[in-house]
């Protein structure tokens, strides 16, 4: 082999990325380069997607746009906040983290957000839409009181986000600051799925409107022509002249709220960014930069489809043509809870569903086409959602709020005040319930059985079987209170036969055994129930179907602790304030020995990203792990037995 052919064998397959050791060398790229780094980074994102299920549509959309801000600011001292963190992979393949992009979204590897432990160019690990235009004021607010004013600030926000009630009450704040800021609006016309609002409506005509674009100098020349003379004909003169430039002037939404607007602008011409950048970069106070894009940009089926291709299963690109993997198992329990939704919602045309921008998550597009008027999508706005949940519920619907745990968390005060407190049966389907896998800290579901369960008229329940998921909607449907009901992204578990009704308050016993008890919460009945099978011949143990956490059924609790050596109870939840904190209290108001009781669930601390079953079997949660913690407390009590 010649040098030069062994010099070809070891050039890196995407040089100019490979070149960058910080952001700071886009600023010595041609425009030439800059386009062919950007086909570079597609390239690096269509690999990615034959190995692994990732975000792709989004991030296909902000290449050009993540290159030009690089181009134009230096983010290792200004600022730069993406809203949200899933379009963050163009921004870490330039910023440094080429050469471990493949690790993304595995346990030990680069998260699928931004993470300031990784890199001085991510400040907030975002993962939940909306709050960028909050930290981003806050940020220019804090450098100028601590003297660094040369700082820049720039949040980019997508159109999908920007509804949410916390950018508003942003742009409100910064308007009245007037303190230097850029907002980057990324319009492509997209959430995850299609847009809903008037905000989509009124950025659709800033787009679409040539008056917008091509008359606004002219009018303004041309207004400024008109005299202001006498009274009352000044007085009218002047109301017209400010009719038409209402009528004619691009951004007036924010121009109202004292934040100049400029654009829109293409955001695939990297060129045509960087000087537009370069301008809002020198203006004083708060300035909305419109910059239009395209989910899916540069890859025909994505553009094609961005809903699929938003998280799309991994594939192979065969000639232009994505082949997916087949995949065998189980349905999820999303399926189950979409069919168990339309189901009630054909039954009663009283009942309704509510999603916040996920239809798709929640694979509720079905239901969308064949209830229309009972279907309600409201957008990134959680705590609208569940606040409209309750105006319908006061006006004798039976609404169906359906959001994942996590993202429900920001509707926290509504579900106290416009729901809990008022006793209104609103039912809350809490989709991701539990370890979400590649998605991380900022997706895991962990927390809401503690922020459930602790408010009055509240009923908390899980399903540990596919089954029981339309049984407890029923169940919660004909129950004149508040109900939650959590599951995980997870396949569900089957069982035909033997299954008792749903009684509120009331457990199932799968398993009877003599020598201990494993508790199981939901999902995790069914690595209970492998692990005692894996038990078989060593210990013979009880399984029990929670059902409930509140109320709970207090008579399981006590037979529980009443009978056998040991008590295991085992969650997909953060420990603090969970299930088996509910079976502790309990067992002391009934003032029963709860030295042999152990709890099984998620440790006080945030859990990193990774295969779902590893961090089961990482945090003491797999069938193998629950067996050990049997044997482990059999051993402990044999002395006394």
């Amino acid at each position: 082999m010649t040098d030069t052919q062994d010099d070809e064998l070891n050039e890196p397959k995407h040089p100019l990325l490979a070149s960058l050791t910080d952001a700071t060398g886009l600023r010595n790229f041609s425009p030439d380069q800059l386009d062919a780094t950007a086909a570079e980074i597609r390239d690096v994102l269509c690999n990615l997607l034959a190995t692994r299920t990732a975000h792709f549509a989004s991030n296909l959309g902000v290449v050009e746009l993540c290159l030009a801000l690089h181009s134009e600011f230096d983010f290792r001292t200004d600022r730069l906040i993406w809203d949200t963190g899933h379009q963050i992979y163009p921004h870490k393949l330039v910023t440094g983290r080429y050469a471990e992009f493949p690790s993304i979204r595995t346990q030990g590897g680069l998260m699928g957000y931004p993470n300031p432990a990784e890199s001085e160019y991510d400040l907030f690990m975002t993962g939940h839409a909306g709050c960028s235009v909050s930290t981003a004021v806050g940020l220019r607010s804090g450098d100028l009181m601590v003297g660094q004013a040369d700082r820049r600030t720039v949040a980019v926000i997508g159109d999908g986000a920007f509804p949410s009630g916390i950018v508003f009450e942003a742009l409100n704040n910064a308007g009245e600051l007037e303190d230097d800021l850029t907002i980057v609006l990324n319009d492509n016309k997209m959430s995850i799925c299609p847009r809903v609002g008037a905000v989509a409506g009124y950025l659709d005509r800033l787009r679409s409107n040539p008056y917008y674009t091509g008359l606004k100098s002219e009018v303004g020349k041309l207004l400024e022509q008109i005299p202001m003379f006498g009274d009352p004909a000044e007085r009218f003169l002047a109301q017209m002249k400010e009719g038409v430039k209402a009528g004619l002037l691009g951004g007036m939404l924010f121009e109202e709220l004292n934040i100049r607007y400029v654009g829109p602008i293409d955001g695939h011409d990297i060129g045509l960014m960087r000087k537009y950048l370069a301008m809002v970069r020198e203006m004083s106070g708060p300035v909305l930069l419109h910059v239009v894009t395209e989910k899916g940009h540069g890859y025909k089926p994505a553009a094609a489809d961005p809903v699929f291709f938003h998280t799309p299963p991994a594939f192979e690109d065969q000639d232009g043509r994505p082949v997916t993997r087949s995949s065998d198992g189980l349905p999820a329990f999303t399926v189950h809870a979409r069919n168990a939704i339309s189901e009630a919602l054909a039954a009663d045309e009283k009942v309704s569903v509510i999603t916040a921008a996920m239809c798709q998550g929640n694979k509720l597009e079905p239901v969308r086409e064949k209830f229309p008027k009972q279907f309600f999508d409201v957008g990134i706005c959680e705590s609208h959602a569940v606040a409209f949940a309750a105006g319908q519920c006061k006006s004798g619907a039976r609404p169906i709020v359906d959001i994942y745990s996590t993202f429900l968390q920001r509707s926290y005060d509504q579900i106290f005040q416009e729901v809990s407190l008022q006793d209104l049966p609103v039912v809350f389907l809490l989709d991701r319930a539990g370890l979400t896998g590649p998605d991380g800290p900022t997706h895991h579901g962990i927390y809401d059985v503690g922020y459930m369960r602790m408010f009055p008229n509240m009923v908390v329940m899980a399903p540990g079987y596919a089954e029981e998921l339309g049984m407890m909607l029923r169940t919660a449907l004909a129950h004149n209170h508040p109900c939650s009901i959590r599951y995980p992204k997870a396949s569900a578990l089957q069982r035909d036969t033997g299954i008792a009704d749903i009684e509120i308050g009331k457990s199932e016993t799968i398993r009877s055994g003599s020598d201990g008890t494993i508790v199981a919460f939901g999902a995790m009945l069914e690595n209970a129930l492998a692990a005692a099978e894996l038990l078989s011949g060593e210990l013979d143990v009880t399984v029990i179907n929670a059902r409930f956490v509140k109320p709970i059924d207090t008579d399981m609790v006590r037979q529980s602790v009443e009978t056998g050596r040991f008590v295991l109870t085992v969650e997909e939840n953060a420990m603090m304030g969970g299930f088996g904190s509910a079976f502790l209290e309990s067992a002391t108001e009934q003032r029963l020995d709860t030295r042999n009781v152990q709890i099984l669930g998620l440790p006080d601390h945030f859990v990193e990203h990774g295969d779902r079953n590893d961090l089961l079997d990482q945090n003491g949660l797999s069938p193998n792990a629950i067996a050990d913690r049997c044997r482990e407390a059999a051993l402990a009590t044999s002395s006394t037995f």
